[in-house]
């Protein structure tokens, strides 16, 4: 939804909890015109998605997450849903192009690339100025600064919910290993906000929401947590910007409030208040961030719960999965140590020592695998392999698949069959890290069906950053222990 120059002209001049007139937040972005088309479609396919209350889709899903045999009893239990679930409450359309998943999956995975090449911003600038208008609008932010392209986001993201505010009010956030800042949409939203389930969050309401001053040393952090640096506005309030490779973005001030999930709550929680925010972001009101930095939300609660979370990525078609911060059952996992990278500090990097077929090692060498640096991150649908590793896969998987007919490629996937994965006979694939750590995986991990009657393997090949994506990680307990510095991996998460 644009906010109309009736609700700016509302908000002309005045103040709210420290916040200094909106009116001027503006941007102009430009992006190519396959990617505006794209967004366009999409901004359409979401325009006529009837928005459900997040309570009704509540009562429609219960899940006990407590039961779930990874979780101890300490530490923040919340539940995860799969973006396109029923039981989401801030679900991507149900008639969602796979083609659609796959177009954004590679946009964020190129962009991740980009990231680790330190490739310089494309030049792709954002105005915070906004002229003075016959209305007499003054200008209250003074900035032009480039974005620099991040990860595209919503598509491939899980869904959980977040308090904010004094009293808390509850959103539908996506959680993001790959970000940093924690933001969500913002009331009065003076230039434009993405339809979302539920209503915004309005500053004004919560009796514990703070701006955050340009001289405060959590504004000259956020180069390192969006990529982007920071501005200032008229008011000296510091101002953020989040880009993703899709093209989504947003941008708006720098805030600090009480975040709370069940009954506890964390005072002076330094977030995103969003005034300008678009692309596709599904329903959600905004995104939590998990990433290694200082501003993630991990850092942030780490006085209180510790170093270190875990998550299991529910199937589409499974009711929900957990995020838990916090302290976990450690004698249940086989752990891969957090590979050092100097290219990027706040992803979690990984060394995959070798993968099997049908109990048969590729034929590969093990430099292979090491010949490329290698993330394993929440938001990316498809693992990406070294090409070397995925062609010796791929051949691997259609020769033990034997008989199954084959079917024309599908977008970034090449190795396709006909039949959807649950009724083929299906290889056991499993991938080795350093350290002992092993994902044996099952159907549902190897192929995925992207229509009716066509399924494929969901791996794919990279020359530039390998990534382990989530639906390879699906039904695994998955634990990021930051300050032992290892990953875990457990079967059986969800159930």
């Amino acid at each position: 939804m644009h906010t109309s120059s009736r609700n700016l002209s509302l908000y002309n001049g005045r103040k709210h909890n420290g916040l200094p007139s909106l009116q001027g937040l503006r941007r102009k972005l430009s992006a190519g015109n396959a990617m505006a088309l794209l967004r366009l479609l999409l901004a359409c396919s979401l325009l006529f998605t009837v928005a459900t209350p997040v309570t009704d889709i509540t009562n429609a899903c219960t899940s006990q997450i407590s039961d779930f045999q990874h979780l101890n009893s300490t530490g923040l239990h919340l539940t995860l849903h799969h973006p396109q679930s029923p039981c989401s409450p801030a679900p991507l359309p149900s008639d969602l192009p796979f083609s659609t998943v796959l177009a954004h999956d590679d946009a964020r995975v190129a962009h991740l690339a980009s990231r680790l090449a330190k490739t310089p911003p494309s030049g792709r600038p954002t105005s915070l100025r906004k002229k003075a208008t016959d209305d007499g609008l003054a200008d209250s932010l003074a900035a032009s600064v480039p974005l620099t392209p991040g990860t595209s986001l919503g598509v491939g993201n899980y869904v959980t919910r977040l308090g904010l505010g004094t009293p808390a009010t509850t959103y539908a956030m996506v959680v993001d290993t790959g970000s940093s800042l924690t933001w969500l949409q913002c009331s009065p939203c003076v230039v434009s906000c993405h339809r979302q389930a539920g209503p915004l969050f309005d500053p004004r309401a919560s009796s514990t929401y703070a701006a955050v001053p340009c001289s405060a040393p959590q504004c000259g952090e956020l180069q390192a947590a969006t990529l982007n640096p920071s501005a200032c506005s008229a008011s000296n309030v510091c101002v953020y910007q989040a880009s993703y490779g899709d093209s989504s973005f947003s941008i708006g001030y720098l805030s600090k409030d009480t975040v709370s999930f069940g009954s506890g709550r964390f005072p002076g929680f330094y977030y995103g208040c969003g005034q300008d925010n678009e692309g596709l972001f599904g329903r959600s009101a905004g995104l939590i961030g998990l990433a290694r930095n200082k501003l993630s939300l991990l850092y942030q609660l780490a006085p209180s719960l510790g170093s270190s979370f875990s998550y299991c990525l529910p199937t589409s078609s499974s009711a929900a999965g957990y995020l838990s911060i916090g302290s976990y059952n450690s004698g249940q996992y086989s752990y891969t140590p957090m590979a050092s990278s100097s290219l990027d500090g706040s992803l979690y990097f990984v060394s995959v020592a070798g993968m099997s077929v049908g109990g048969s090692p590729l034929a590969v060498s093990q430099s292979e695998y090491a010949s490329l640096p290698t993330i394993i991150d929440s938001g990316t649908v498809i693992t990406r392999l070294p090409t070397s590793v995925y062609t010796a896969l791929s051949q691997a998987v259609a020769a033990a698949m034997g008989g199954a007919p084959r079917a024309p490629a599908f977008s970034i996937l090449d190795t396709c069959f006909q039949g959807q994965a649950s009724k083929l006979r299906v290889p056991s694939v499993d991938m080795a890290f350093a350290g002992g750590a092993k994902l044996k995986l099952a159907a549902r991990n190897v192929l995925i069906d992207v229509d009716d009657s066509t399924t494929c393997l969901a791996f794919a090949p990279t020359d530039s950053t390998a990534i382990i994506g989530n639906t390879q990680q699906q039904t695994f307990s998955v634990v990021y222990d930051v300050a032992q510095s290892k990953i875990g991996f457990a079967p059986g998460g969800c159930s």
